[in-house]
């Protein structure tokens, strides 16, 4: 999580302790004394409770959005950082009892061609009572849904995850970007949850599939076509910014998703990307979305367990990673 080796951490420690020591600790063929246990929590920032934490979570088949520049460890430390936030996730939940049951509404569904994504979206909004309206809030949506996000700001180089641990789906996001680029990512990675893909697809071709998708959950394809009016030859910069602001996706996710229908031309759509990289809106776009509060269920879980004694405040403030005496003193109990 810290992105530490095992040098760097002994290295860290006071008083020292050596890489073999560490390297038997952490392979469990050798127990930490209390006060080696202190040093261990205190270089790596974390609470001693950390390590005697009973909820594990393994995330499986992890599906990575990455670029070329995020290395095998700066992959790990995002996956390691995860499994605590999911972990002491789900211990809060447990120790509510609530009833977390995840199903995919789209699991009798597969993609055989490119349009049954259209279809796949239509049947998911139908089964979610979304309607056609603009999503307000992607991330509550699907935190609605018992798919468990993570929204944390991490390196540059990393847009988002998802997998499962066990049935439970998970999402995680890099808070850093724009939050129109954060919503599209989401919807991204809900794709690769629930969509089956035949066999004839390559992985290349399933990412295409999974942005057609999030383009399509953002604006689907009646929604489109009254906003875009059809088949054009022209579009108006001011319109697009119209579009952004009301359905919270980008201007080139417009425009793809406009070609994705055909109601541009491939050449439309390559002096679009060309005027894109020129006026340098690819790090700053035109137009502002600012919807999407992103609100925290855990949070709002621990506060729950906290009030209703299902968590002790120690243990609440522990897996909330807060000092007892701030979360103490953030409580107001009424009455």
């Amino acid at each position: 999580m810290a992105g530490l080796s095992l040098r760097e951490l002994s290295d860290k420690m006071q008083p020292s302790v050596s890489y073999n020591a560490l390297h038997k600790y952490e392979s469990g063929e050798m127990l930490p004394e209390s006060g080696i246990l202190l040093s261990l929590a205190q270089a790596l920032v974390q609470p001693v409770d950390f390590f005697f934490r009973p909820m594990t979570v393994n995330l499986e088949t992890i599906e990575f959005r990455k670029k070329s520049k995020l290395t095998p460890k700066q992959i790990e430390a995002i996956r390691e950082q995860a499994t605590d936030f999911f972990e002491r996730y789900l211990q809060v939940e447990q120790a509510l009892g609530l009833d977390t049951h995840f199903g995919n509404p789209l699991a009798n569904r597969m993609i055989t061609q490119t349009h049954d994504v259209e279809h796949a979206v239509e049947s998911l909004r139908d089964q979610w009572k979304l309607g056609w309206s603009p999503l307000s809030n992607v991330v509550e949506l699907l935190e609605h849904r018992h798919i468990k996000v993570l929204l944390h700001s991490f390196d540059p180089g990393f847009d988002g995850f998802s997998g499962w641990s066990g049935n439970t789906p998970v999402i995680v996001l890099n808070s850093s970007f724009s939050k129109d680029r954060i919503r599209f990512t989401a919807l991204h990675e809900l794709g690769h949850l629930l969509l089956k893909f035949d066999s004839s697809f390559d992985e290349k071709e399933i990412e295409k599939l999974c942005h057609r998708f999030a383009g399509a959950m953002l604006l689907p394809e009646q929604v489109f076509k009254e906003e875009f009016g059809g088949y054009r030859e022209q579009i108006s910069l001011e319109e697009l910014k119209d579009i952004k602001e009301d359905y919270g996706i980008s201007i080139a996710a417009i425009m793809m998703r406009a070609r994705d229908l055909e109601y541009v031309s491939d050449s439309l759509l390559k002096h679009f990307w060309k005027l894109r990289m020129a006026k340098g809106w690819d790090k700053n776009e035109p137009g502002d979305y600012t919807g999407e509060a992103f609100p925290n269920r855990f949070d709002q879980l621990l506060h729950r367990a906290a009030a209703t004694e299902a968590l002790s405040l120690s243990l609440a403030a522990s897996l909330g990673k807060i000092k007892l005496a701030d979360f103490r003193e953030g409580l107001q109990f009424i009455p």
